[in-house]
C-alpha cells in the first residue's frame, strides 16, 4: 500500500475544492473575506503600512474591539503582517502580505462597484418596499 504525505493529500484535496459544498475549506475563506471590515481594512492597507490608530481613523465605524479581532484573523490567515518596533511607546505597523495584496484587487473592485451603484441599489430597495408595503434595513 502506497503512503502519501500530508502535502500530497492537501494537493489532491485542493484540486477538488468546491465552495458550493458545505464542508469545503474554501467556504471558510469566502466567509472570512466577505466580512465588511476585512474588505475595508485590506483596502486601507493597500497604499502601504499603517499603524493601528491610523486604521481606526481610516475605517470609520469600526470599534477598537472589532479592529483588533479583524487584524488578528487577517494576520492568522496570512493576509496581513504585524511589525512591532521597540520604541517608547511601542510602534506597531500593519501591512499587506503578498497573499493579501493578491486579494486586494478583487476586494477593491467590489468596493468600487458598491460606491458606483449605491444609488441604484437604494432605488431598487425603495421600489421593493413600496410594492410589498414593508421596510427592510
Amino acid at each position: 500500500m502506497a503512503t502519501t504525505t500530508a502535502a500530497q493529500r492537501r494537493e489532491a484535496e485542493r484540486t477538488a475544492y468546491d465552495a458550493f459544498l458545505a464542508a469545503c475549506p474554501s467556504r471558510m475563506v469566502l466567509d472570512r473575506i466577505s466580512d465588511k471590515w476585512v474588505g475595508l481594512l485590506l483596502t486601507a492597507l493597500a497604499d502601504g503600512p499603517k499603524r493601528y490608530s491610523e486604521l481606526g481613523r481610516r475605517v470609520a465605524g469600526v470599534s477598537p474591539k472589532m479592529l483588533t479581532q479583524t487584524l488578528r484573523v487577517l494576520e492568522r490567515d496570512g493576509l496581513v503582517e504585524r511589525e512591532v518596533t521597540a520604541a517608547v511607546p511601542v510602534r506597531v505597523d500593519y501591512r499587506l502580505t503578498p497573499l493579501g495584496t493578491g486579494l486586494h484587487g478583487a476586494l477593491l473592485a467590489v468596493k468600487e462597484w458598491a460606491e458606483a451603484h449605491v444609488d441604484e441599489v437604494l432605488a431598487a430597495r425603495d421600489r421593493y418596499d413600496s410594492r410589498s408595503g414593508t421596510e427592510s434595513g
